[in-house]
């Protein structure tokens, strides 16, 4: 017969501490154990890559439509990744659970002296200084650029390589010379191209993405947000040609097995797309 497990009863916002986290551990506990889950017990670190990657931009997606409800249900995703992580840490004899709490505990007390210590400051801009300041001693010996994560958006990752770069002078003086670094690598993406080798041009490709993100700090533009914002945009756009499509044809021309495909013009649908951009501000 099944245990049951109790759901922690709902606290006021005032008398939260932090408590019922525990109860999450106890429940990931209950989940790999023996007369747990099969998934849950199939899984290791590397399997949950792609769950903590998911999780935390749904986190980020919440943010951005500014739901309460739903940033709750997403943090509660997210953390359910980090206690799933601990609690495969624990099987291995790595880490628990309280030593990922006490870890991080231990960082913002020694990156906060001005509230834990005797270290004054004027201003957040004071806080930014101490905190990189701390961070440096800490990683003391380090690459310069092991702080930039791999796993992080490729294009946000080019960013952050080109600014940690240009703190020691590797970098163009100004925005000129990133654009002609833009010319000049859309130049041999063209000769790549011309002569067919895929995988020159994915190497000439990603040269010249990585020279745009250049280009973009160069100007104070995000690359990443900038072409967040073109993607909505055109998400935007082709839902309104979807819209009208289905509003004069009924839906999609499909195949044999029901998904949609070509049928209708490009010059119909261009002309829905045009319609779309003529709503926009």
């Amino acid at each position: 017969m099944a245990r049951p497990f109790e759901i922690p009863a709902p606290i006021p916002i005032d008398e939260q501490r932090g408590a019922t986290f525990s109860s999450l551990v106890e429940l990931m506990r209950r989940l790999l154990g023996p007369d747990g889950c099969p998934w849950d017990r199939e899984q290791n670190s590397r399997s949950l890559r792609q769950f903590v990657l998911e999780e935390a931009c749904e986190v980020i997606d919440a943010i951005d439509r500014g739901d309460p409800n739903e940033l709750k249900d997403e943090l509660g995703d997210l953390s359910l990744q980090v206690v799933f992580l601990a609690e495969l840490a624990r099987q291995e004899r790595a880490f628990g659970p309280d030593d990922v709490a006490r870890a991080i505990c231990e960082k913002l007390v020694r990156r906060h002296p001005h509230v834990f210590g005797d270290a004054r400051v004027s201003g957040a801009g004071d806080v930014v200084d101490n905190w990189d300041a701390i961070k440096r001693s800490e990683k003391q010996g380090r690459a310069l650029l092991d702080g930039v994560p791999r796993a992080l958006p490729s294009l946000l990752r080019a960013e952050k390589l080109g600014d940690k770069v240009s703190r020691v002078g590797f970098d163009w003086p100004d925005a000129g010379g990133s654009r002609d670094k833009v010319a000049e690598e859309l130049g041999e993406l063209d000769r790549a191209v011309a002569e067919g080798d895929r995988e020159r041009i994915a190497a000439e490709l990603g040269d010249v993405l990585f020279a745009l993100v250049n280009f973009a700090r160069h100007h104070g533009v995000n690359a990443e947000e900038a072409l967040r914002g073109t993607t909505d945009r055109f998400r935007r756009r082709f839902d309104h040609v979807e819209a009208r499509v289905k509003e004069t044809r009924g839906d999609w021309p499909r195949d044999e097995k029901g998904k949609p495909t070509r049928g209708v013009s490009l010059e119909e649908m261009d002309g829905y797309w045009v319609e779309a951009k003529g709503f926009e501000p």
